[in-house]
């Protein structure tokens, strides 16, 4: 005979988010975490993916950061490409009427 798996349990709304908010604000990992609320580390995972989706949980670390959270290191790196990009088009727009005066 095959043996009859538990049932799935369910936990309020307020239980899940109580969760994630010790997931993000403790210093334990989610392993130490969902040991101490008895529950599998990826249920957290899976928590926190729904509420996200949700709205229920706000998402500060997904996309791309702004324009002006960024580093100024990486708007030189930008801005330095950009200049490379254009300096390119004046040396070969250089050569082309350079070859059109001969």
């Amino acid at each position: 005979m095959t043996a009859k798996r538990k049932p799935y349990r369910s936990y309020p709304e307020s239980f899940k988010l109580e969760a994630l908010r010790l997931l993000a604000e403790s210093d334990a990992s989610a392993s130490e975490v969902a040991m101490r609320l008895g529950i599998r580390r990826n249920q957290l995972y899976k928590w926190k993916e729904q509420m996200v989706k949700k709205g229920a949980v706000p998402s500060a670390k997904r996309g791309r950061p702004k324009k002006e959270d960024q580093s100024e290191n990486a708007t030189l790196r930008e801005e330095n490409k950009r200049l490379r990009e254009e300096n390119e088009i004046l040396k070969k727009a250089s050569a082309y009427f350079a070859r059109q005066l001969k």
